[in-house]
């Protein structure tokens, strides 16, 4: 959660000797492909729009704030996103609906592949005790370990995060085999119902709290 899973990160012993590898692969390479075959100027400018997306973890992102914030036009933030996301830098995850009114589908969340890295961006290597963000690390860990056993186990699901106008909502969620699911991720193992609109609208639909109990059963178990 803190130092993410880049294999030269893992193996290497001390915190210090990890962080400086995570600088190092965060200003150095992670973006030198992009800059060399897409013809982007600013690494700068890259890595402000990286960080700020660091700062949002796991919260709702609007290209038209992050494009005045850093005084580029919402089809420039667009591009430099979908770069991201096709060096595996960022994961894009969609608002599910059935073009129900109050549901939210407009906005992306965006989710790093290394949780390292994204931590690399915002220079911040705190033990989890001394973390404000503990949730929103838990959450980005989920959702990529989720991806690799999707990808490992040959789970085909078209994957969400569900919200409301209200403030109902759910982290994820899985269209799957005709099946859908919901999942809500909480760090600490805390008593959380099933959003009342998500059951009224679907009724046949799966909810399961995803904690530090039963994680292995999500990431690496058979359970659904």
């Amino acid at each position: 959660m803190i130092y993410g899973a880049y294999p030269e990160v893992l193996t290497t012993k001390h915190l210090k000797d990890k962080a400086g590898l995570l600088e190092e692969i965060t200003q150095g390479y992670l973006l030198k492909d992009i800059l060399e075959l897409e013809r982007v100027k600013s690494s700068k400018l890259l890595v402000d729009l990286l960080t700020m997306l660091a700062l949002q973890l796991g919260g709702e992102v609007s290209l038209t704030e992050l494009g005045q914030k850093l005084g580029i036009d919402v089809k420039t933030v667009a591009r430099y996103l979908d770069l991201f996301e096709k060096s595996f830098i960022l994961f894009n995850l969609r608002g599910y609906s059935r073009n129900l009114r109050k549901e939210i589908t407009r906005k992306s969340k965006y989710y790093f592949y290394d949780n390292g890295v994204r931590n690399a961006l915002i220079a911040n290597f705190n033990s989890l005790e001394r973390r404000s963000d503990v949730g929103a690390l838990w959450e980005n860990f989920l959702v990529v370990e989720r991806l690799k056993r999707q990808e490992y186990k040959g789970l085909r699901a078209n994957n969400y995060f569900w919200r409301t106008w209200g403030g109902q909502e759910i982290d994820w969620v899985e269209e799957r085999g005709g099946g859908l699911y919901g999942y809500e991720f909480k760090y600490e193992k805390d008593k959380v119902r099933m959003p009342k609109l998500w059951k009224e609208t679907y009724s046949g639909a799966g909810f399961k709290v995803i904690n530090r109990q039963n994680y292995l059963d999500f990431v690496i178990g058979r359970n659904k």
